[in-house]
């Protein structure tokens, strides 16, 4: 991009970053009836019912674009689901995060050893589990992967629910549209590698997936979120 163009996405990006922190009270707070309105519009949603339908359980990746509180509230209304988390330090946060999702029907559950368990459980029940998947994880959970030609840790979690179920991996968002006319909720199928054996291949597919969903609107990916800050020397990626 010439610096003409860069300069223009920053500032779609920074705008966009606004919007996303001002959108949390009309995610959070309206009725469920009132949020589940403001998607206009949808994109392979009937292809990750389907799925969501059969026996064999879904796992549903949302990644930091658009509004994904309203892309899973909106996906997931009248399923049932379970949500990985991090908790927030501040209880009081925790409290309002978990009742204003739940409002939804939506489990949440913690990162940590029994947060993975009932995700597991619910695939095996033929339920659908939500996964931010660009969170960096702890040392032990990850593994370098490229994501956009840099090494960024990358959650082994997925890869390893989809072995141990026959699990569908679906990723998506809600695609913010212009003059605050609403959002189109977009969802496709991972890349096919992704239920490969190999870790590395699952890996690769995995980031791949996400850099494919940021790629439809790039300005509306959170950029702020520090993905590369851990690297493989231990060097600085940012200033």
């Amino acid at each position: 991009m010439s610096d003409t163009e860069l300069e223009k996405l920053t500032r779609a990006s920074l705008t966009n970053t606004a919007c996303a922190m001002l959108e949390m009270g009309k995610s959070w707070v309206p009725p469920m009836e009132e949020s589940l309105k403001l998607v206009v519009d949808s994109e392979g949603e009937e292809q990750f019912l389907s799925a969501a339908r059969s026996s064999s359980g879904v796992i549903l990746l949302a990644p930091h674009i658009g509004n994904w509180e309203i892309f899973g509230f909106h996906l997931c209304d009248k399923l049932k689901s379970t949500w990985l988390y991090q908790p927030p330090k501040f209880e009081l946060l925790d409290k309002l995060i978990t009742k204003t999702r739940s409002r939804a029907g939506i489990e949440m559950t913690p990162t940590n050893r029994a947060g993975v368990s009932n995700l597991l459980g619910a695939l095996k029940r033929g339920e659908v589990v939500g996964i931010l998947p660009d969170q960096i994880p702890s040392p032990e959970g990850g593994q370098f992967t490229p994501f956009f030609g840099e090494p960024a840790l990358t959650m082994t979690l997925v890869s390893k629910l989809i072995q141990k179920t026959q699990a569908k991996v679906f990723c998506g968002f809600a695609k913010r549209l212009s003059d605050a006319k609403g959002y189109k909720v977009i969802v496709k199928e991972a890349k096919s590698d992704i239920y490969s054996k190999d870790i590395n291949k699952s890996l690769i597919a995995l980031n791949k997936t996400i850099e494919n969903t940021i790629l439809i609107s790039v300005e509306q990916y959170s950029w702020e979120y520090k993905r590369f800050r851990k690297r493989p020397d231990g060097s600085r990626f940012y200033d």
